[in-house]
């Protein structure tokens, strides 16, 4: 029997018919990678805790967004959708790692700017530490919530959760942050 020869799990079949598929115009869609890339790469490095995997992850995001072919009705809707996709492909990664790596919260400290006082660096390694502690979801939360500043609508959407949840979510997130920063009584 011959097999077709596959890429990230597409047939060339699939891969043709996708590229049929493209619902916003190329232009669009560069701005609309402009304006959202930078955010969304942060937000799948906080929850991978790996930079290169982060790359290779926000490629795969925009590939699946596009991919859908989803009508939205404003771009904060596209956005919201950009944010759900990126928070399934992080888990799907997570998923496919035989071998979990350990969160390497010393080497991101070390990427930090050239000259911050020893006291900002300290605090660095203390939240990412804590940050490596929490379950994905939580990191995401928290992300979404204080980094990016989403609606408890939206950050409901991304990490799929009901949005009736999502309060009671985030505060034991927050509590949770909280007593691994040493902050908790």
């Amino acid at each position: 029997m011959l097999r077709e020869t596959t890429y990230n799990g597409l047939t060339r079949a699939d891969m043709a018919v996708d590229a049929v598929e493209l619902v916003m115009d190329e232009e669009a869609f560069r701005g609309f990678y402009e304006r959202n890339a930078r955010s969304v790469w942060a937000y799948l490095a906080r929850l991978t805790g790996d930079r290169q995997l982060a790359d290779d992850l926000l490629q795969e995001t925009f590939y699946r967004f596009l991919r859908a072919s989803a009508v939205h009705e404003s771009d904060t809707h596209r956005r919201n959708s950009l944010y759900l996709i990126a928070t399934n492909v992080a888990r799907d990664a997570r998923r496919r790692r035989a071998v979990r790596m350990p969160y390497s919260a010393s080497a991101e400290v070390e990427q930090h700017r050239v000259g911050e006082g020893p006291a900002v660096s300290e605090k660095s390694l203390d939240l990412t530490r804590a940050l490596a502690e929490l379950k994905p979801r939580e990191r995401a939360m928290l992300w979404l919530a204080y980094a990016e500043g989403a609606t408890h609508e939206e950050i409901a959407a991304a990490v799929g959760v009901r949005p009736s949840s999502l309060k009671s979510l985030l505060f034991r997130a927050r509590r949770k942050m909280a007593a691994l920063l040493g902050g908790a009584r």
